[in-house]
């Protein structure tokens, strides 16, 4: 069976690298190489590069125009395989297989369609997501379901290491999808439920609200940590003015109320805890405005905040 493959960040290279191993990748699809990095040099994304190394074809359109359509239409492909493109792709482009485009989505859909599921999924504080094949449609995440597949969320998961089970479960996911279209199973079954959605994160979006529980600001912690991460301005004292971006946190059982935002407590060799609007938690990993990420028990030897202190509410 002749792939069409559609990705562009690093985790997509990691089931192209399953289906070069197993399959035939005719070629592949991904966004344009972009400056990074110091010198702002052109780097090729994840699954160009891996493309590349295999003498595999590589399209990269900005927009895809009818000569790039007309490319990929010359290799006669009987199936795509779409995982982080970072685009919607048309119905000209995703109807060209002869089988058409299946995508591996995050979430257990309808759920949390959209570019961002497992992000949100852990800011929402949710205890289980999964990954789901289904056919493109024109419409967000709503296609046809080939193969879906449950996956718990534990309390000690962050974006990290939600990631990578869903990573192994979706290559998983992928190869069942493509033996379904091998065996003539492929119609595939209309998603049932109400829809859910997960738009792309926004900087704005890790801005720590103190007035929250201690619970729903570490699950912000969770899902924030890759990017843009959960953070705080400090309002008063040494800092003030200051952004502190909170890494790692616990629940920190202590008596009395207290102002959101107030830290209440410096705790030895741990760090700082800080009042919510119900509960108050543990800060223990840090990443200080102009400073690399630390623990937050260092940071604190400099004297930079202290009991008293308090963080600006939003």
């Amino acid at each position: 069976m002749k792939i069409i493959f559609f990705g562009t960040p690093a985790v997509a290279a990691r089931f192209l690298n399953e289906l070069i191993l197993a399959e035939n990748v005719a070629g592949v699809v991904s966004r344009p190489d972009r400056p990074r990095g110091r010198g702002l040099e052109l780097q090729p994304p994840a699954t160009k590069a891996l493309a590349v190394q295999h003498g595999i074809t590589v399209f990269q359109p900005e927009k895809f125009t009818p000569e790039d359509v007309a490319r990929i239409e010359s290799l006669k492909p009987d199936v795509g395989i779409v995982v982080s493109y970072g685009k919607l792709i048309p119905r000209d482009v995703f109807s060209i297989p002869a089988f058409g485009c299946f995508n591996i989505h995050f979430s257990l859909l309808p759920a949390y369609r959209g570019a961002a599921p497992m992000q949100w999924a852990l800011i929402n504080g949710e205890t289980k997501t999964g990954v789901t094949a289904f056919w493109l449609e024109e419409t967000l995440d709503s296609g046809p379901v080939l193969v879906g597949q449950e996956c718990a969320i534990t309390p000690s998961d962050d974006i990290f290491t939600l990631e990578e089970k869903l990573v192994t479960l979706g290559i998983g996911v992928m190869r069942r999808a493509l033996e379904c279209i091998k065996q003539g199973a492929c119609a595939g079954k209309t998603q049932s439920g109400t829809p859910s959605f997960a738009p792309s994160l926004k900087k704005e979006t890790g801005d720590i609200d103190w007035s929250l529980s201690a619970e729903r600001i570490i699950n912000l912690i969770r899902g924030t940590k890759a990017w843009p991460g959960a953070y705080s301005k400090l309002a008063t004292g040494r800092w003030a003015g200051k952004t502190i971006k909170i890494r790692n946190a616990r629940i920190y059982e202590t008596a009395g109320r207290h102002q959101p935002g107030e830290i209440i407590a410096i705790v030895k060799n741990e760090g700082f805890a800080v009042a919510c609007g119900a509960g108050a938690l543990l800060v223990d990993e840090v990443h200080p405005e102009s400073k690399k990420p630390m623990p937050a028990w260092p940071f604190l030897q400099g004297g930079a905040i202290t009991s008293g202190d308090k963080f600006a509410i939003i």
